[in-house]
């Protein structure tokens, strides 16, 4: 398989949830959803044990701690607080690992560390971290501050990383296990951090001894500079939202080689990219799903940008037929946009417009509505290529596109060996591949990035 080490044989596989309706902004007008359900815990427990019933290594909520988006048209994709649903989500699970996103802009690293780490003991070392900074001004305005610079935000990164991890280790495992002839635990080995750095501090120790993974897995989006850099010290897992194998490929080999830049082993860091799916009978029968989806909500600006992604300086007034010869022969690709190259290919290959449209040539990850054997091959291609270790997935209704991945795309997988027959461990850790870590990696030279002292 492209040379690629054995224990990366099976594909990681995490399903992203949110508002419990999907990641369509239409979904929550379909007649088979309860309009109701946006912060109904029921249904995020559901969606989460349909992904455990496949065997996905983890759930994936993502986070803004602002209100986006018209309420009026749709509901915002994030709304719970996810280490608080994932807490709800841990007691009605076994074994899938729960993964939320906290920001390293605002909350102070002592309370993020107690939170995280008790997420963790809770699920029994199922808890994922994925740690970023905010970088939206709305999301600084409701924490009464303005956006910093780049720099700055940074530094608080790597100062709250630094003490997260630390207070995480506060508690060691020499401390022991109860003994009630003597000792509950040895206070040697629990003891104070006492970290300060420029932006945050904590004495410690946190009260939390070690989860069954010791601490939380901790992920980080695929960035550039900075990001990148902290990706490569701090990160279990990267996550990225490339367009093309070639762009995945690329941010893989990027993110190891900021691994090793840090004095670690490349091969202790996963790379996931986001993908999104519908499946259906037949590639029409998934087309007509998105199409159902995109007919309740307005259409016409995304028929004027696919003109302009086709190189055509005409509306396309007949969006329901393919392309006329002359607009084929007009039609040009931007070089630089895989989308835009895609959308060239299949309006060439005789789709209609809103075809073209239903086939996610706008989505933000890559995007496939077909059969479950088309969603397995696309997979399969991806993980060959060496573009990923393994995927993150969106559905436009997480009330369906879940169950159609788990029951249909899943046991294809496993039948070509690409995908692993169920749980061999208890732990998050345990199934994504990773070594024990606890503490901070005495590997990671902090420099003038930010470090604590």
């Amino acid at each position: 398989m492209n040379n690629r080490n054995m224990k990366n044989k099976h594909m990681i596989l995490g399903v992203t949830l949110g508002n419990n309706f999907g990641t369509h902004p239409a979904t929550w007008r379909m007649p088979h959803v309860d309009p109701r359900s946006y912060t109904n815990i029921d249904a995020t427990v559901e969606q989460a044990r349909t992904a455990e019933r496949g065997g996905l290594q983890f759930v994936f909520l993502p986070d803004r701690l602002f209100m986006n988006g018209d309420l009026s048209t749709a509901p915002s994709m994030f709304n719970m607080d996810p280490i608080i649903t994932l807490s709800a989500v841990a007691q009605a699970t076994e074994r899938i690992g729960l993964m939320g996103t906290a920001s390293t802009s605002f909350t102070e690293p002592y309370l993020l560390a107690r939170q995280l780490k008790v997420l963790d003991v809770i699920s029994r070392g199922r808890a994922g971290w994925n740690a970023v900074p905010s970088y939206e001004p709305d999301a600084f305005a409701n924490f009464g501050k303005v956006l910093p610079p780049r720099e700055n935000k940074y530094e608080r990164l790597h100062e709250t990383m630094q003490v997260v991890q630390a207070l995480w280790g506060s508690w060691g495992y020499e401390a022991g296990q109860p003994d009630q002839a003597g000792m509950y635990a040895d206070p040697a080995h629990i003891r104070p951090v006492n970290l300060q750095g420029k932006h945050v501090g904590a004495r410690g120790p946190l009260p939390v001894p070690p989860s069954e993974q010791g601490q939380p897995v901790i992920m980080m989006p695929a960035s550039s500079g900075y990001g990148l850099q902290a990706a490569g010290m701090y990160a279990n897992v990267v996550i990225g939202m490339p367009s093309s194998i070639e762009e995945s490929r690329a941010i893989r080999h990027t993110v190891r080689q900021a691994a090793a830049q840090a004095g670690r082993d490349p091969e202790e860091i996963k790379y996931v990219a986001f993908v999104g799916y519908t499946v259906g009978d037949t590639e029409r029968q998934a087309l007509n799903a998105r199409r159902a989806l995109d007919d309740r909500i307005d259409v016409h600006g995304q028929l004027s940008r696919l003109s302009a992604y086709l190189g055509l300086h005409e509306e396309l007034t007949l969006p329901d037929e393919p392309l006329t010869a002359a607009q084929l022969a007009s039609v040009r690709a931007h070089p630089n946009d895989a989308r835009s190259v895609r959308a060239v290919e299949l309006a060439k290959a005789g789709w209609s417009p809103r075809d073209i449209l239903a086939h996610g040539v706008f989505d933000p990850n890559p995007y496939v509505a077909g059969t479950a054997e088309q969603v397995a091959d696309h997979l399969q291609e991806w993980f060959e290529a060496g573009a990923a270790d393994g995927f993150v997935t969106n559905f436009d209704d997480f009330h369906t596109g879940i169950g159609d991945f788990v029951d249909r795309v899943v046991p294809i997988l496993r039948e070509r060996g690409l995908f692993h027959d169920g749980y061999e461990g208890k732990t998050l850790r345990d199934h994504l591949g990773l070594p024990p870590q606890y503490g901070f990696d005495p590997r990671i030279a902090t420099g003038s990035t930010g470090g604590t002292r």
